[in-house]
């Protein structure tokens, strides 16, 4: 048994066992390639032989732990590009995408980054987020498998930021089914300038034809004019000719450092109290989203208005349950002995230890919402319930015999900051599925624009709507419960049902707290506009805003089930149009899902509408095969 990590030598070695049944049939080995991490490290390998008559032969190898076999690994998030490493070493380069890994060499062989996912059959099922935010030119085969492929490559790219072409193959002579391998063989000596020459053509994919449901998750569309209702959208305004940072992001972290600011007064009865403080995590499809700069404009406001706040109530890093607790801690008091002057003890009496802290108000700036993920999944880490009892505005405790800290009637709220890959990555299904992910508002963010001067924001230039927020907070500090009017108590009985609708899989737990995150949306909105009712414009600004953060939503979760066998299921469905039997399905776990398992994936698809089944019969017993949703009902 092999004890170390499998090389490309062992690799070849294996090949060449496992494919001699055809080498003796007079197939030639024609390459072995290997598809590694960005990192470099090995996953497994593609093996091609080549016969004078009957064509190619192209098999996944892999090591799984005890031997080799001519099978491709299951993953999790989809399969890898190949040349991964090429693509994280040239971050800003642009990236040509061809048909199988000959093609891809040949092209890096001139220096270019190339990649594939593989066959024509595989875009569905490969991982295409590390391109996210780049240029990518499409290179197809000259036959209609290439183009169907670079059409499926094109719709998974689009909405992950891409810019993408196409060679325009119409001009380049070729014979039917001809590739660049095919083109550079006519030019000897080609270089990587003729082939960036090569005549290109802008690609959008028509997804009409798609069912609704199944349509490839789109980065979301700005949202509309309500979101800037008043002066929210004043500020947005008038900050926005001064910053590279995305409007949106702007306007979240403006509604989230109010909802802080004006402490815990302001509230609305719906179920319980809620007070106005919101979690909020910006995400971009790359790290150049702006997210930080965001953020600075928006705290200049605030510091000018409320200096106690900001010099001791804004916080930077979430590691533990116990230190979120510590950052709005009550006086902490220890009982001590009381002695007389022989040093007896007569009695006992409390001694406070810690004055604690007086405001408890509290605003999280976490620039690596990853970190905080990564810390959840340790054992016996309280950050998330301690999160969640902290959105609902519970008393806080840790239920630990070393931590006697405690902290009544805080008011914390939450920023954020993570890129969509770390996102999907680091959310297990666990935080998923607690109550912990839909506590907050997901919120895609870009770059907005180029300011190669870094903009000239200054706060006297604002000082009309600066004051306008002071007189907002004060006026927020004032205001106990709040209430509807009668046109927005009717409107909210009418969007109520679709808002409390739950949806399935990890999107579904995702946004499950609809309603309650409109309503605190709205609420502030109404005291942004010293108004303790919730008028019609409020909510509709508050419904806008919510929107957007659930196509955020949508766009980085899709229609995952959060549920890892459910998910591989789903890809392969949607890689094979024809469709998959139980044993077929089976197969791609190898034995490390039981029939019960499979069972219950299969269940949780069907019931989200996203597969179908039907009985084929034959000679034997009938036969289930399930098909993706993806590909229509017939």
């Amino acid at each position: 048994m092999m004890t170390t990590a499998p090389t490309h030598e062992d690799a070849k070695e294996a090949a060449r066992k496992l494919t001699a049944f055809l080498v003796d049939e007079g197939y030639r080995p024609s390459g072995l390639y290997s598809y590694e991490d960005a990192e470099g490290q090995p996953l497994f390998w593609r093996v091609r032989l080549d016969h004078p008559t009957e064509g190619k032969w192209i098999r996944p190898l892999s090591f799984n732990g005890n031997g080799w076999e001519l099978k491709e690994p299951v993953f999790q998030d989809g399969k890898p590009l190949y040349r991964l490493p090429d693509i994280a070493r040239n971050p800003t380069a642009t990236v040509w995408l061809v048909e199988g890994e000959k093609c891809a060499d040949a092209l890096a062989k001139l220096g270019l980054v190339a990649a594939t996912s593989g066959a024509s059959t595989s875009a569905n099922a490969a991982d295409w987020r590390p391109l996210a935010g780049r240029n990518a030119i499409l290179w197809p085969d000259n036959d209609e498998p290439g183009k169907r492929y670079m059409a499926e490559v094109s719709a998974k790219l689009l909405p992950l930021g891409c810019r993408v072409q196409v060679v325009d193959i119409a001009r380049l002579n070729l014979l039917e089914g001809g590739d660049c391998v095919d083109w550079l063989a006519t030019r000897n000596g080609a270089k990587a300038a003729d082939v960036e020459g090569l005549p290109l053509v802008e690609t959008q994919i028509e997804l009409s034809d798609w069912p609704e449901q199944n349509v490839p998750a789109q980065w979301p569309s700005p949202p509309p004019e309500e979101a800037f209702h008043g002066l929210a959208g004043g500020i947005v305004r008038a900050i926005e000719p001064h910053t590279e940072a995305d409007r949106v992001a702007l306007l979240i972290q403006l509604l989230v450092t109010f909802g802080d600011v004006i402490g815990r007064t302001a509230h609305f009865h719906a179920g319980g109290k809620h007070f106005l403080n919101l979690f909020a995590v910006l995400i971009g499809a790359t790290s150049k989203g702006r997210k930080g700069t965001s953020w600075s404009c928006v705290s200049r406001l605030f510091n000018s208005i409320d200096e106690p706040w900001a010099r001791g109530c804004v916080h930077s890093g979430l590691s533990s349950g116990e230190g979120l607790i510590w950052a709005v801690r009550d006086p902490i008091e220890k009982t001590e002995p009381i002695r007389d002057k022989r040093k007896e003890v007569t009695g006992y009496q409390s001694v406070i230890v810690d004055p604690g802290i007086e405001d408890k108000r509290a605003l999280i700036i976490e620039g690596e919402f990853a970190s905080p993920l990564k810390v959840m999944r340790r054992e016996g880490n309280t950050l998330s319930s301690i999160i969640r009892n902290a959105w609902d505005g519970l008393d806080l405790r840790a239920m630990t015999k070393n931590s006697p800290a405690r902290a009544t009637e805080p008011h914390i709220s939450i920023i954020g900051h993570i890129t969509a890959d770390e996102l999907r990555r680091h959310l297990d299904e666990t935080e998923a599925g607690n109550g912990f992910a839909n506590r907050f508002l997901w919120t895609c963010v870009r770059r907005a624009k180029c300011l190669p001067e870094g903009g000239s924001l200054h706060l006297e230039n604002l000082s009309p709507v600066v004051e306008r927020l002071r007189e907002a907070v004060v006026f927020a500090r004032t205001v106990g419960e709040m209430r509807r009017d009668e046109q927005a108590r009717t409107m909210w009985h009418e969007v109520y049902p679709e808002l409390s609708e739950g949806q399935p899989g990890l999107l579904g737990s995702v946004i499950a707290r609809a309603e309650a995150q409109a309503l605190r949306l709205s609420c502030l909105y109404a005291l942004l506009d010293l108004s303790k009712i919730v008028r019609v414009e409020h909510l509709e600004a508050g419904l806008a805003i919510w929107e957007y953060c659930e196509a955020s939503a949508r766009f980085v979760f899709g229609d995952s089930m959060g549920d890892p066998v459910a998910d591989e299921i789903k890809r392969a469905l949607d890689a094979n149009p024809s469709g998959m039997t139980r044993t077929e399905v089976s197969s791609l776990f190898g034995r490390n899902a039981s029939t019960h398992r499979l069972g219950l994936a299969f269940e949780s698809l069907l019931s989200a509408g996203l597969i179908r089944s039907s009985m084929e019969r034959g000679e034997g017993r009938p036969t289930e095969r399930f098909f993706s949703m993806r590909h229509g009902t017939n």
